[in-house]
């Protein structure tokens, strides 16, 4: 939760845009960008390099998998979380899939959310609590 000081576990989208609404989202964590200029498995052995196979303050997943759910983005999700997987590295989807019941049908990607900030920050909470 943003207001517990949160662990520390970074989110991983797909670009700049996304960054933005996450922020608007008031997320004040980490954000790893997707799109970077390597490729696949150049991201995966960094974020496996750089924040492991556990989250050192709660022990849970390192890092929050957050592709648009879109087909391209699931496509990527499914294809990042095999390769963390792979690693040992569990990732957190809690979010995205809070996420995907939340804009449906309004939004499918996660730069779409910025504009919907003042609304689902409260029901991002709300959802979080039930789970």
């Amino acid at each position: 939760m943003p207001e517990d000081g949160g662990a520390g576990c970074p989110i991983l989208i797909e670009g700049l845009k996304d960054v933005k609404a996450l922020r608007a989202l008031g997320f004040i964590g980490p954000i790893e960008k997707m799109n970077r200029g390597w490729d696949r498995s150049r991201l995966v052995a960094f974020l496996h390099d750089e924040y492991g196979t556990r989250n050192i303050i709660d022990g849970g997943p390192p890092i929050i998998l957050l592709m648009d759910w879109d087909r391209t983005g699931g496509r990527l999700q499914t294809a990042l979380r095999n390769r963390l997987q792979a690693l040992d590295v569990p990732i957190d989807e809690t979010l995205r899939n809070v996420l995907m019941k939340a804009m449906k049908p309004e939004g499918r990607t996660v730069e779409s959310l910025a504009p919907f900030a003042s609304s689902l920050i409260p029901l991002i909470l709300a959802r979080l609590d039930e789970e």
